[in-house]
């Protein structure tokens, strides 16, 4: 079952944070993600938003996100991330595809 994860970001170190993600995509190479969605200007459509970057990645399951986000790798590029930005990051599993209807 597909895992996901969604974070939101407020960057307040600009510098730091682009050096973080100048050395994201050679790091999540290596594991079996998707990075679906980068933004830092989403359309709200309800509540207050006050962040400035959202993303959505994939992962075939929750252990292929677990093992991208505590790996050595990851977590020595994190810092720049921690440390340049305020934020959440929560994991999701996907839906499992709905039965076909049946006629009736």
């Amino acid at each position: 079952m597909p895992a996901y994860i969604i974070a939101r970001f407020r960057i307040h170190d600009r510098e730091s944070y682009d050096r973080y993600d100048a050395a994201f995509m050679p790091v999540f190479a290596k594991f079996q993600g998707k990075l679906l969605s980068v933004d830092e200007n989403p359309d709200v459509l309800e509540g207050a938003w006050e962040f400035t970057r959202s993303v959505l990645i994939e992962f075939p399951d929750k252990a292929a996100a677990t093992a991208w986000m505590t790996s050595p790798e990851y977590r020595a590029i994190a810092k720049d991330r921690i440390s340049a930005s305020e934020g959440q990051v929560i994991m999701v599993e996907g839906l499992t595809p709905p039965l076909a209807p049946t006629g009736g």
